[in-house]
């Protein structure tokens, strides 16, 4: 039986994010034990949950925040384990996965703090971002705005989240994403890593650069979601 290939798509670290409380080594090394072939680390970006201070001058900030991700790609190299680089740019709570733009276009646009979500979107995908609208109706105490839907400027949807409280959120992505015919990801949202919710997507083909997962995302290449457990599951 030909060998799968397991992607977690949607990932923290305490490095870059607030509200994760494992490492980049921590995730990678947790992420190869549960049998995954590879990891995006996809930590909050300025305008969420960060854990860069402020106010550090921009390319001290971009350093802090690439860490997690540095550290678990070197480990991921010494254990087996493929790691690739995303944002999760936000704007007021709305969230988007941003694939394929790494640490060099960050050091080069300290302007995009100020940007707006269509500035971004717009910037980012012409620079050869593919972005992913993450868990776009999750409901929690944290979101003080109801959803804000961008079909025209993205190209996906994250359809499953194991960080979403309730089955609805997901079954609600799934269904904007086929009303809009947009191409669709699934992951973990994982921030702890002694509590692996098990998300993510499988493939039947190799995947090893980013730009391979955003080429089998983008042409529709079959998938499966791994579901694991939701949030409080």
């Amino acid at each position: 039986m030909e060998k799968l290939f397991t992607i977690e798509t949607h990932l923290h670290t305490a490095q870059g994010s607030a509200c994760a409380v494992s490492t980049g080594e921590e995730m990678a090394r947790a992420h190869k034990a549960a049998g995954y072939d590879a990891i995006i680390l996809t930590d909050h970006f300025f305008g969420g949950n960060t854990a860069v201070p402020r106010d550090l001058p921009w390319a001290e900030r971009i350093e802090r925040y690439c860490a997690g991700y540095e550290q678990a790609r070197a480990v991921g190299e010494a254990i087996g384990l493929k790691v690739f680089f995303g944002i999760e740019w936000a704007w007021h709570g709305t969230e988007f996965l941003t694939y394929g733009i790494g640490k060099d276009y960050l050091l080069a646009h300290p302007e995009m703090e100020t940007w707006d979500i269509p500035t971004y979107l717009t910037n980012v995908r012409a620079a050869g971002a593919f972005v992913s609208h993450a868990h776009p109706f999750r409901q929690a105490s944290y979101l003080t705005q109801p959803p804000r839907l961008f079909p025209e400027y993205v190209d996906a949807v994250e359809v499953y989240n194991c960080g979403n409280a309730e089955q609805a959120y997901n079954d609600q992505a799934l269904a904007y994403a086929k009303r809009y015919g947009l191409a669709m990801t699934a992951g973990s949202d994982g921030h702890d890593a002694r509590e692996m919710r098990g998300g993510g997507m499988r493939f039947a083909t190799e995947l090893n650069t980013i730009e391979d997962f955003i080429r089998a995302v983008r042409t529709r290449q079959p998938f499966e979601i791994l579901r694991g457990k939701k949030k409080d599951s």
